[in-house]
């Protein structure tokens, strides 16, 4: 699938399945026990204020291109925000995941990993700790 026939909320919502993967992946990896611990754990990935956040950890490093399909999404007039996060908060989550669509559409794996990492060190970092406790 070209990613330049899809819409920018058409992405976001490919996006959330590719982010809800990548999180699930590395969850189940770690050998950690529960789902209900997983389901924790993972809100902490997809939820949108911590995307957010994750954005501004690799807004920096992207590419024109990049920058153009995170800029197209989170300023698409159409989003809504959930009671859960501010408006800034959710557009900026909604660029993040249309961004991660594109590189997965692409075949920019090895790319997708390494923003991955990126984005959500502050969590990754976190992860690290609560399982050496």
């Amino acid at each position: 699938m070209d990613p330049s026939m899809l819409g920018s909320l058409e992405l976001a919502y490919l996006g959330d399945a590719v982010i809800e993967l990548m999180v699930r992946e590395r969850l189940v990896s770690q050998s950690i026990a529960g789902v209900g611990k997983l389901n924790e754990l993972s809100r902490k990935y997809v939820k949108a204020s911590n995307q957010s956040q994750a954005i501004q950890n690799i807004l920096p490093l992207l590419s024109e291109k990049e920058s153009d399909v995170y800029r197209r999404a989170r300023n698409n007039s159409k989003i809504s925000s959930p009671k859960s996060a501010t408006t800034a908060e959710y557009r900026s989550a909604t660029g993040l995941e249309a961004l991660f669509a594109y590189l997965y559409l692409s075949g920019q794996t090895k790319r997708l990993n390494n923003l991955f990492e990126i984005a959500y060190k502050d969590v990754l970092q976190n992860e690290k700790i609560q399982n050496q406790g």
